[in-house]
């Protein structure tokens, strides 16, 4: 590790003695495999190894940002060559620039148990992938495959700043997923899918279990037909209503926020959710899927609740969104070695309620439990949603037939107020929550 900051803040003193004012080198560097297989045969097996380094480089208020996978000594003259030429020449931008060192995280970082040093073989992840399918085409009803896929990877960030800041830490990460067809021709074809990841390989579900899941998943959808078009409850479960989380997360990013484009500009320190909603990011969660000591700028993450009880805390503030709107940035500034920082949140995840998802649909005499969406009909400026959903009918508090090609419309301002959470909240992704009840939407079907 101490080579690699060496590297970059060679490259971070190169750029200052060509021009720049103020510099950065971003060195993402990582091992990974990932195979595929269908049917029991191997169909693809890719394995990469190497690293990408990013310079951004700053004269006054112009910032290039130049990338290369190449770490000999005349390719990376070159980046700084070209970085600093581009800065001279592209237009100024009033709100770029580096943290002021004051603004810097310096430490201790927090303990987040992002890597796992168990290295995966093509051989285990093969295994993996074909045990898994087995046991999803072993579903009575299942009788198609569209395969199995399972990956692996180690991982290092290492960034250096000429404000003083340097930082390096590793990360892993491991996934395993199958996705297969049951029904026929005469019945209808119906697909469905499963999946599992984690930062170490021992926190992935089995094979099976992921292969069962998604063959029962997919058998449960035969037969599918199209309700009537009415205003119901709806359900989403939680492998759906991690969705809704995203949205919110779009709709309170400081770019957006800055340039008025969300339909929650207005809303900070307001209720926009029910009281008994709260929305949680802690970006140092152990083996969390987002977990991170520092953003890309070098400040500090932290605990926070974004929502508290239905109030809208905070935005999500990376340093150029923040001086735009005059404010404290939050740490949660991401980037890539050819990307200006943006902000990305941590570990979010939605509160479990009280009451059990069973208890929801057995109050519900007609409604829709959501199953999957599809569609990118929701438009960020307004709130406007309408999206493609499958689910199942809800007839008097019991799910009945499966639904497809249906359309569910609303306005997120409207489903945000009426939110309630169930209770089944299953932490294992960087953006989770529990199944949630929304009082009321438009499903349009036959």
């Amino acid at each position: 590790m101490s080579d690699t900051l060496s590297l970059l803040d060679d490259l971070i003193t190169a750029a200052r003695k060509a021009g720049a004012d103020a510099a950065d080198a971003l060195l993402l560097e990582g091992r990974s495999i990932s195979v595929g297989c269908r049917l029991g045969k191997l169909e693809t097996l890719e394995s990469s190894e190497g690293g990408d380094i990013g310079l951004r480089v700053l004269i006054g208020t112009r910032t290039a940002i130049v990338s290369s996978a190449d770490r000999s000594k005349a390719a990376l003259a070159e980046l700084v060559e070209r970085a600093v030429a581009m800065a001279r020449l592209v237009p100024e931008d009033p709100y770029a620039g580096l943290a002021d060192p004051e603004q810097i995280f310096r430490g201790p970082y927090p303990e987040i148990d992002q890597f796992d040093p168990t290295e995966q073989t093509a051989e285990q992840l093969i295994a993996a992938a074909t045990l898994a399918e087995q046991a999803a085409m072993s579903v009575k009803g299942v009788t198609n495959s569209e395969g199995a896929e399972a990956g692996w990877g180690h991982y290092t960030v290492s960034l250096v700043a000429s404000n003083g800041f340097s930082c390096c830490y590793p990360s892993s990460g491991s996934s395993l997923s199958v996705a297969v067809l049951a029904g026929d021709a005469e019945q209808g074809m119906e697909r469905d899918y499963d999946y599992t990841s984690a930062v170490y390989v021992g926190d992935l579900r089995t094979p099976e279990d992921v292969g069962r899941s998604a063959g029962g998943r997919a058998v449960r959808r035969v037969g599918a037909q199209r309700a009537k078009t009415c205003k119901v409850p709806v359900i989403f479960d939680n492998r759906v209503a991690r969705g809704v989380v995203g949205h919110l997360l779009g709709a309170i990013s400081g770019p957006s926020v800055a340039r008025g484009t969300t339909f929650l500009k207005d809303s900070l320190g307001q209720q926009i959710f029910a009281p008994n909603i709260s929305i949680i990011e802690d970006p140092h969660r152990a083996r969390g899927a987002r977990s991170k000591p520092v953003d890309a700028e070098g400040l500090a993450t932290v605990r926070r609740k974004l929502i508290d009880q239905g109030v809208l805390t905070t935005w999500l503030l990376d340093l150029r969104s923040a001086r735009q709107l005059g404010m404290t940035p939050t740490g949660h500034a991401a980037r890539g070695t050819s990307s200006q920082p943006s902000p990305s949140p941590g570990n979010v995840w939605l509160e479990a309620g009280e009451r059990s998802v069973v208890d929801m649909i057995g109050e519900i005499e007609q409604g829709f439990y959501v199953t999957e969406v599809f569609g990118q009909g929701v438009n960020g400026v307004t709130g406007d949603y309408s999206r493609g959903a499958s689910g199942f009918w809800i007839e008097d508090g019991e799910l009945t037939v499966p639904v497809n090609e249906m359309t569910i419309a609303s306005n997120l301002k409207d489903m945000f107020l009426s939110l309630e959470a169930a209770s089944d909240l299953d932490i294992q992704h960087g953006t989770d929550a529990p199944s949630v009840r929304v009082a009321a939407m438009t499903v349009a079907g036959a």
